[in-house]
């Protein structure tokens, strides 16, 4: 069986992460190639690491909005590698990827992490997005938060499949101490504790909140520091937040960082404070560092964190409610260690690629076989709760 991975990866993230854990973890009789719209060259690192894999990987020279042209060539793609079935992440490989997959004549697959409506732009293509949502022969959401919001978009119950993200816990096995030591010295001062956050600095992700929780926390606890990994639209916002409350030696921005698991083991609490969520990898892999997590209960986030068990859940915005959080958890290292074990032992049970795989693999087997024909079999549902 040959899959093929549609996207427009601007960098190597969370989703890109996924497809390529989903790709090592398929068994041998399954082969993936990977597509990228080029994104002005972003995709390179992506494609690479797909190579290093051993995969075919290929950036497309068509882009939106030369729809019917980018289709053209993704046809082409399908044909030439024997396509079985086409995956889609995100709303532009879904809208070009449907009319690719129909000239094909190949299943096709949305995966839906979830929608941002981060500007005017991305909110006009994922209304597009949730139009053509039904036209597929099947749709994965990576929660069931996500599946509520699609099924809403007319997409039949019988074609909607959950199946989580997951996170090599392996990766975090053998911590590298000297990344403690490595943070510490981005602040001018050593921090006795270090409160870590991680995503791409928009609007969504919440993080001018962050900077609010951090004042609060830093009056109480002056010994604390807080870095942010990633970049984006926000920087510049988010640095103008730090500013105005007084925090240029204790909040620090690490920009994008290739190697952030490495890093994420040597936080003491990771902190998500996002308005919207589909189900955040940088959770799972905090949680397999054995870090605990306070976190806003956006999207899939609360199927992942166990109130009080593995960390904390507070309302979307709540910038006192999350340094109160803080300001419980940071002192209490017991309580730390014990949430931070028992996060690891919940990703252990929950949120493998080699169960998410099976998934897949299940998904994919009954597309190949019916073409799209959908049993009405809740078995090709997951709810790992």
């Amino acid at each position: 069986m040959t899959i093929v991975q549609l996207a427009a990866s601007p960098f190597l993230g969370g989703p890109e992460r996924q497809m390529l854990g989903l790709a090592a973890s398929l068994p041998g009789s399954c082969s993936t190639v990977f597509l990228s719209f080029a994104e002005g060259g972003r995709s390179q690192p992506f494609l690479d690491a797909a190579r290093a894999q051993g995969h075919g990987a290929y950036a497309l020279s068509a882009n939106a909005p030369h729809y019917w042209r980018a289709a053209t060539e993704i046809a082409g793609h399908l044909h030439r590698v024997g396509a079985d079935v086409l995956c889609c992440n995100g709303y532009k490989p879904d809208i070009i990827g449907l009319l690719a997959a129909r000239r094909a004549g190949v299943p096709v697959v949305s995966i839906s992490h979830g929608w941002t409506a981060a500007t005017w732009k991305v909110r006009l293509n994922e209304s597009m997005d949730r139009l053509l949502l039904p036209l597929m022969d099947a749709v994965v959401c990576v929660s069931e938060a996500q599946a509520i919001r699609v099924r809403k978009c007319g997409v039949p119950s019988e074609r909607v499949a959950v199946i989580r993200n997951a996170v090599d816990h392996t990766a975090f096995v053998d911590p590298d101490g000297c990344r403690r030591i490595a943070i510490e010295s981005w602040f001018t001062k050593r921090p006795k504790w270090i409160v870590g956050a991680a995503g791409r600095l928009s609007r969504e992700k919440g993080f001018t909140v962050l900077a609010e929780a951090a004042a609060q926390v830093i009056r109480m606890l002056p010994n604390t520091g807080f870095v942010l990994f990633g970049d984006g639209p926000e920087r510049d916002s988010i640095q103008r937040a730090i500013k105005r409350h007084g925090l240029e030696e204790t909040f620090i921005l690490a920009g994008f960082r290739p190697d952030l698991a490495a890093f994420l083991p040597n936080l003491d609490v990771l902190v998500l404070p996002s308005f919207t969520e589909g189900l955040p990898v940088v959770v799972l892999e905090a949680m397999a560092a054995r870090v605990p997590v306070i976190a806003t209960a956006a999207g899939g986030t609360p199927e992942v964190v166990v109130e009080g068990i593995s960390g904390h859940l507070v309302s979307p915005g709540d910038s006192t409610a999350m340094a109160h959080s803080l300001l419980e958890f940071l002192p209490d290292e017991s309580r730390r260690h014990d949430m931070g074990q028992a996060g690891r032992s919940r990703v252990e049970e929950h949120f493998t690629f080699a169960a998410q795989s099976e998934l897949y693999l299940r998904l994919f087997e009954h597309l190949t076989g019916s073409r799209g024909r959908w049993e009405s079999s809740r078995a090709l549902v997951s709810s790992s709760n």
